[in-house]
């Protein structure tokens, strides 16, 4: 009977293991070929552990490219967006869920169009709309126009409906408003699907590329992913200091969902995203 429950569970361990070694690989690659020279990362056939280690690739990371300002400007960029966007989100799926006004359905197809228009059909118009405001090569004309998405406003929405009427009734019988009832009642309670959203955000725009090289212009402006750009020529790219660079912008999102994976599967859970 031992061999009979144990054996199942063995086999299952070890296809986990293994597609958690598929998984992981690509990042052990990366972080491993970080301090391999040149000459051993265009080496054929590829090895993963063979040849001469160093760490001269992140020196030369920090003495061509500004990492702590590039590092800067993505955080405010991205942290920003994420802020704005978890709030503004929530209120509109909050509106669209429970609160019953004239269009609001007409509104939330629009809303649910908006996703599937690509990004690609907006970059001229939003070019052109930041530069007769004067944003383009700033903070703020990076973050105002994410500063709302429509993926965001469905997965809260999504979340809200879930919840059940007799929270909002109870919150109108001790005199709440609209707004109390939002603020004091359900949002409290959507807390894993806010967390859930915020980490959707923060890594759509830190590792966004096109977005802020399209917006900026000066290399004191540029984010992490824009300055990586920079390693890349018209014929050549330079592999070593871009993957030590890509290293160093992947470590902090790495770091933030492995403390939010809790939140990150429970917001996804109810919320109704699958």
């Amino acid at each position: 009977m031992n061999n009979k429950f144990t054996l199942p569970r063995a086999a299952s361990s070890l296809v986990l293991a293994g597609l958690m070694l598929f998984v992981l690989y690509p990042f052990i690659w990366l972080f491993v070929s970080t301090f391999k020279t040149e000459q051993h990362l265009m080496a054929y056939p590829p090895s993963l552990l063979g040849g001469a280690w160093t760490i001269k690739q992140y020196i030369g990371v920090w003495s061509r490219i500004p990492p702590l300002d590039f590092f800067k400007n993505t955080v405010i960029f991205s942290g920003g967006v994420t802020v704005l966007s978890v709030f503004f989100d929530s209120m509109a799926g909050y509106a669209f869920a429970r609160i019953r006004f004239k269009g609001g359905k007409v509104l939330f197809s629009l809303v649910l169009l908006l996703m599937m228009v690509p990004f690609q059909v907006l970059m001229i118009p939003l070019f052109l709309e930041l530069y007769k405001l004067g944003l383009l090569n700033t903070y703020w004309g990076l973050i105002l126009p994410r500063a709302s998405k429509a993926f965001g406003i469905f997965m809260m929405r999504s979340f809200f409906v879930s919840l059940p009427k007799d929270l909002e009734e109870s919150g109108r019988i001790d005199g709440f408003s609209e707004l109390g009832i939002y603020w004091k009642i359900m949002l409290p309670l959507c807390r894993s699907a806010m967390i859930t959203l915020g980490i959707f955000h923060l890594m759509n725009n830190w590792n966004d590329l096109i977005y802020p090289l399209m917006l900026t212009s000066s290399t004191e402006m540029r984010t992490l992913s824009a300055g990586l750009a920079m390693f890349v020529g018209q014929r050549t790219i330079e592999y070593g200091p871009t993957l030590a660079a890509s290293a160093i912008a992947l470590l902090p999102p790495l770091l933030i969902y492995a403390a939010a994976q809790k939140y990150f599967v429970q917001g996804i859970a109810t919320s109704g995203l699958k």
